[in-house]
């Protein structure tokens, strides 16, 4: 009798780490470019 391990199961795991990690970083940035906007306008009020 063989007993494998089923790769699937870590193939899709670090596929959902992959994508679940580039949306946070794109959604970290977008966050810093609205308050870098934000603190530009504020100082251009002044």
């Amino acid at each position: 009798m063989h007993e494998g391990l089923n790769q699937w199961t870590f193939v899709f795991a670090a596929y959902a780490i992959g994508v679940s990690a580039t949306g946070a970083l794109v959604a970290w940035s977008w966050m810093a470019m609205r308050r870098a906007e934000a603190r530009r306008e504020r100082s251009r009020e002044r």
